[in-house]
């Protein structure tokens, strides 16, 4: 039976339509926009341009730190140590700077802090055959510690001689306004999309995350690629610590606690599957900011702050009801 061009290119757009409607992602942007209406007519502040400026900025930090656990994610495993890497990060910049050095050395050794800590981590994950759970609640716990004996303990708030520079550049806003935190989330949002989607290194993350086994079989570098995906994950949180750092103006040894969960919560919301095998730049920022709003929503609406892990874990275990009906049909 012959088909026609306006039959062929009517299928395509069902195709496309489809596949947009069974997104995790585009219903959670809905959300996202929905709920932002409302609060836009429920409450006199939300639409402000200072809580707008806030949200956009607060987001950030979660966001990037969920970009590099999207890696960890579509693979099939977890990082727990996230909220602690960024964490000993901020106070080895904060340290480093303290004693003197520039702005440029400090965030070389907080880079190289996380790095080294990611690759520990994907060593005994991908080489030793640690489970990651396992592997990272215990870098949870080390990284904490390594950050309260680097300051002994105390809040670091003088940074140097470039003390000013570390300031403007995680609360500064260069751009028609925008908040340096946001041009860096875009930036990094936009680099790993492209890693995601066009480059083999992406397409091995996914192979593996979908299959393991058979992605070994193919001649995919499964160890060395399970090394890179922990760096990258730890790299997010080093990079995101030192932009915190700058916004916040002093390091506690309490930053980034609890980070984890607000961060594995944004990747799931988002569409990542914790089996592995999906995931999305885009969804992870979603998810960050779907978090942000119910978070800034507590407060505007008078709504006691403790029952934000409420909503958050509810917003959870919707997205993985989703994920679960959507696998159900497709199995049909």
């Amino acid at each position: 039976m012959a088909v026609t061009l306006d039959q062929t290119i009517a299928q395509k757009q069902h195709t496309l339509l489809t596949r947009v409607f069974a997104s995790q992602t585009f219903w959670v942007v809905i959300a996202v926009i929905l709920a932002c209406l409302f609060l836009s007519v429920a409450t006199d502040s939300f639409a402000t341009t200072k809580n707008l400026y806030n949200i956009t900025r607060n987001v950030t930090f979660v966001a990037i730190v969920a970009l590099g656990m999207t890696f960890v994610i579509i693979t099939g495993g977890i990082d727990l140590s996230v909220g602690s890497v960024l964490c000993l990060c901020s106070m080895v910049l904060a340290v480093t700077m303290h004693a003197g050095y520039g702005i440029e050395i400090g965030i070389a050794a907080a880079i190289a802090t996380a790095l080294i800590i990611g690759a520990f981590n994907g060593i005994l994950i991908a080489y030793l055959g640690f489970p990651p759970f396992v592997v990272t609640l215990g870098m949870l716990s080390i990284a904490r510690s390594l950050a309260m004996v680097a300051s002994n303990n105390t809040v670091v708030f003088q940074f140097g001689p470039d003390h000013d520079k570390l300031l403007a550049l995680g609360g500064g806003a260069f751009v028609f306004g925008i908040a340096n935190p946001v041009l860096y989330t875009i930036v990094l949002a936009l680099i790993t999309g492209f890693v995601l989607r066009w480059t083999k290194f992406g397409r091995h993350i996914f192979a593996i995350g979908g299959n393991e086994h058979a992605a070994t079989l193919t001649g995919v570098p499964v160890r060395q690629i399970k090394v890179a995906v922990y760096m990258i994950s730890a790299l997010a949180a080093g990079i995101a610590g030192i932009i915190q750092t700058g916004w916040l103006g002093a390091v506690t040894t309490n930053l980034g606690n609890g980070m984890e969960l607000q961060v594995i919560a944004a990747t799931v919301i988002g569409g990542a599957n914790l089996a592995g095998g999906m995931g999305t730049a885009f969804g992870a920022v979603v998810g960050a900011a779907l978090i942000e709003v119910i978070r800034n929503s507590l407060g505007l609406l008078g709504i006691n702050a403790f029952w934000q892990g409420v909503f958050i874990g509810g917003a959870i275990l919707l997205a993985v009801l989703f994920d679960r009906i959507r696998n159900f049909r497709r199995n049909e």
